[in-house]
């Protein structure tokens, strides 16, 4: 059928002058706007909802008796990449969970490959059943202290605009580049002013936040206080609560979510992996833990749909009503959100369905290009004893900037695992220029061995920690030879890994395998004495320069709080 025809059909099945291709009878439906829960048939009609409340008949007539409907689950802000899965499996792995839509901001792989990475997720998004938004990568790289696999200026981002997919302009995290004025910066906002145009400013308060909100960036999914988050929203930010693999946010800003804050206040994971997903879930995850808390269930459920379709400018979704996309979540109670049947636009996400779907073929193979490494190329060349070191803080990506006095032994000051001291490294593996960067962290608890990976954000180079210097070399040479990924080392044999060839970032397996690999992963880290629950996402996030207050890149240690490599 022609646009019209199908327009035409939809207005008729409404109506109950034509049979629905689809009706879901004997189910009760929240209504977002009033918090009641409705009785009647829902009626969809190519992939869109056409009636409610009524009594309809159609081809198919799904018994939903004893169930709860809910809109679908929209996911405000993360990398799909992180997931360690192509976009199809994410669609496979997540939607189950009543993700109907996802908006991704693909700029892990376009650090790595470039604009041909942010293709490759405009077309992936054409095939999957949930719909994937793809915003368009603002930072790449995220700064100039850092080395990465390409850079995209606003000249590069132009072209890529007008997809089907696109909403606007991704996570802006040069938030010092915005309120200085770099021109650079500028130009990126001014080819998108009077779009949508997501935030990323942790910690950024008062009149340097006021600078930041007026370049029309209107999202924010940095706030790791409850205080925080309240100005942005008070300066007519919408905040977006993340709890992803890392970075944990939803305790904290939890309080502030009321039935009055509601709708500006969303959901997302940003950065979640298989392992998780598989033991606690996604978004479903968030909004029974947020109700378990004590946020109203309404406020809840907003939060996850019509508040995110409402700040993204998506007016086709976010609510079980007449003219909406056919987004649906079947529960048996929305305190547990316990997640029965989903739909997406009237698509039930069940394995024959996926079956169904074509893929396109992946890219970023032979992505890895670092230098052979040695055990000395890990030592920290010194001659004094004060030592930066970075502070981990688990459950976030923020670090503290901590100063250790750790004495300097034949021109290298060695690592200290009794005091939690060992070295870390980022190694430039993108072919450019062979940089490598050595420094210390506390929080691992590592008393053995090396842990390696090519998941290093936003430049995606080589981030390695460890307590012997062999060990080290050789689960960073391993990363080489299975064109990136994880690598978990000790007494010079490789313990456990998971290979990611697409871009150094996704495996090509099926997000089961993935998991599997991470169990053994895990496990394998805390046999080296590894205390943090997350330790790969974790140190994939000490490189990240826009995030407060001590970080490493393969330029050297930053501090951020500075916007500074430190001499």
């Amino acid at each position: 059928m022609t646009d019209r025809e199908q327009l035409e059909h939809r207005i008729a099945v409404g109506r109950g002058d034509l049979p629905a291709d689809m009706v879901l009878r004997g189910a009760r439906l929240l209504d977002l706007v009033t918090g009641d829960l409705l009785d009647g048939d829902i009626a969809i009609a190519d992939g869109m909802i056409a009636g409610t409340c009524g009594h309809y008949e159609g081809a198919t007539v799904r018994d939903m008796t004893g169930l709860i409907l809910v809109p679908g689950f929209i996911d405000t802000h993360l990398h799909i990449e992180s997931s360690l899965v192509t976009p199809f499996e994410f669609d496979r792995c997540v939607a189950p969970h009543g993700v109907t839509t996802a908006i991704c901001d693909p700029h892990e792989i376009a650090n790595v490959i470039g604009a041909d990475g942010i293709r490759y997720f405009q077309q992936a998004s054409a095939h999957t059943l949930m719909d994937i938004r793809v915003q368009l990568s603002s930072c790449v790289p995220s700064t100039h202290m850092e080395t990465a696999g390409a850079e995209l200026l606003a000249a590069d981002l132009a072209p890529l605009r007008g997809h089907p997919s696109g909403i606007g302009l991704a996570e802006f995290m040069n938030y010092p580049g915005v309120i200085h004025r770099d021109p650079q910066v500028m130009e990126k906002l001014h080819l998108f002013e009077g779009g949508h145009i997501d935030g990323h400013c942790p910690q950024l308060r008062g009149m340097d936040l006021s600078a930041y909100i007026a370049a029309g960036i209107s999202t924010e999914h940095e706030a790791t206080t409850a205080e925080e988050a309240r100005e942005k929203l008070q300066k007519g930010m919408r905040v977006l609560i993340r709890e992803g693999s890392v970075s944990k946010d939803l305790h904290a800003l939890q309080p502030l979510l009321t039935e009055r804050t509601a709708p500006y206040m969303c959901l997302c994971t940003d950065d979640r992996n298989p392992l998780d997903i598989a033991e606690e879930g996604h978004l479903d995850h968030m909004i029974r833990t947020l109700i378990a808390l004590g946020t109203p269930v309404l406020a809840a459920y907003r939060a996850a749909s019509l508040s995110g379709a409402e700040a993204f400018g998506l007016r086709d979704r976010g609510l079980i009503a007449p003219g909406k996309r056919a987004d649906i979540v079947a529960l048996r109670s929305l305190e547990a959100c316990d997640v029965q049947t989903v739909f997406c636009a009237g698509v039930e996400a069940v394995p024959e369905n996926f079956t169904k779907r074509s893929t396109i073929a992946p890219v970023g193979r032979g992505s890895v290009h670092a230098p052979h490494l040695r055990a000395e190329d890990f030592r920290a060349k010194a001659n004094r004893a004060d030592t930066d070191v970075i502070g981990i803080v688990e459950g976030k990506i923020i670090t503290n900037h901590l100063h250790e006095e750790i004495p300097v032994a034949d021109g290298d000051k060695h690592p200290d695992p009794a005091r939690d001291l060992i070295r870390i490294a980022v190694v430039e593996r993108h072919g450019r220029n062979g940089n490598i960067a050595t420094g210390f962290v506390r929080g691992f608890g590592l008393q053995r061995g090396a842990i390696a990976s090519t998941v290093c954000h936003d430049h995606h180079n080589i981030a390695c920690v460890g307590v012997d210097y062999a060990d080290m070399a050789l689960a960073a040479n391993r990363l080489s030879e299975i064109e990136g990924g994880f690598v978990v080392a000790a007494g010079g044999a490789v313990l456990a890994e998971l290979a990611l060839p697409v871009a150094g970032l996704m495996s090509l397996a099926p997000f089961e395998e993935v998991h599997d690999r991470l169990v053994d992963l895990r496990r394998a880290a805390k046999g080296l004495g590894v205390t943090l629950n997350e330790p790969f996402l974790q140190l994939a996030f000490l490189a990240l320069p826009v995030i407060p207050a001590l970080k490493i890149t393969d330029r050297g240690m930053v501090d951020v709080t500075k916007f500074e490599i430190i001499p």
